[in-house]
């Protein structure tokens, strides 16, 4: 397979057209090797338009959420940013790249430990893995710039809405199949966060949090 080719493929066939269009986002995706992210058995099929599976039922999110994501996180070189979900790390490492600093969460220690490993080949010495569930967030080291979900809940809890700091936005995939959407909440000087949803998609749901209870009659 000829590596490049199909990095370009994926940008432009699967992503791009998705309306991932910021210049900087598109450059990082083609300089990050998502290759070196995901699992041995699966290299085959990374930049293919798929979620992919990373062990014990959690899922790598498909490249075009991961890039759109990404971009509507808008994120900047003065930004101290919260990950919850690190998964493969993939995604941790883009986030790394535009960001000041990064602590991403993951609950399982396999996963926790190679994406640790995986970024730190990649140089990115801005980003820390911490094996721990991700639902209270980090509230000893908050407040944060930014914080993004990297997989779908039924609902954001308060307390990792109470981590931003005024003007800080936290991005979710908030749902139930069979569609969620895409939700940046941005947190006001009143305290009080405002939400808007961006686009319709479904992800895997992150472990850890609570979902809805099941309606009774």
């Amino acid at each position: 397979m000829d590596i490049e080719q199909a990095r370009f493929n994926m940008i432009e066939q699967q992503i791009r057209p998705w309306d991932v269009l910021d210049a900087g986002v598109l450059q990082l995706l083609a300089q990050v090797k998502r290759e070196d992210f995901v699992p041995e058995a699966h290299r085959g099929l990374a930049f293919m338009d798929t979620e992919l599976p990373l062990g014990g039922g959690r899922q790598m999110l498909a490249p075009r959420v991961e890039a759109r994501l990404l971009q509507e996180l808008k994120l900047t070189r003065q930004d101290k940013v919260l990950e919850i979900g690190t998964g493969a790390g993939y995604l941790s490492a883009l986030i790394a790249h535009q960001a000041k600093s990064l602590v991403t969460l993951e609950q399982d220690p396999t996963l926790a430990a190679q994406a640790s490993q995986k970024l730190k080949r990649a140089g990115l010495s801005n980003a820390t893995v911490r094996e721990a569930s991700g639902a209270q967030g980090l509230a000893g080291e908050a407040p944060f710039d930014a914080i993004l979900l990297s997989g779908s809940v039924a609902e954001v809890p308060q307390a990792l809405l109470d981590q931003l700091k005024t003007g800080g936005r936290l991005l979710a995939i908030v749902g139930s199949g069979p569609m969620m959407q895409a939700t940046l909440f941005t947190r006001q000087a009143s305290g009080e966060c405002s939400r808007r949803e961006l686009f319709d998609t479904v992800a895997p749901r992150l472990a850890g949090f609570a979902d809805k209870p099941a309606f009774q009659f």
